[in-house]
């Protein structure tokens, strides 16, 4: 609680990774509820700037090393829930 925390994320693809690679992050609280885009990445990151998490994520990823992790700023104990990771590298998918 109150420090930075990662999530990590590691992919590889079969596909030689292109600037039509994909990164989406959703979110789902543990209490249920919908499940809500928190994050997306296409050659630049795109932070969601609505919702709980507004301001509080960052990459952290190297999509050249595989890598499609993001960072919470200030977590607090409402944050708990299901962090799914969805990595698309066309025609890999």
């Amino acid at each position: 609680i109150g420090e930075q925390v990662s999530l990590r994320c590691s992919f590889t693809s079969s596909s030689p990774v292109s600037e039509s690679l994909t990164v989406d992050w959703t979110y789902q609280p543990f209490s249920g509820g919908q499940m809500e885009s928190i994050f997306h990445y296409q050659s630049v990151p795109y932070p969601t700037s609505v919702g709980k998490f507004k301001d509080r994520i960052s990459w952290v990823g190297n999509v050249a090393k595989g890598d499609a992790s993001i960072a919470i700023q200030s977590p607090v104990v409402s944050d708990n829930g299901t962090f799914i990771c969805s990595v698309k590298n066309p025609p890999d998918v």
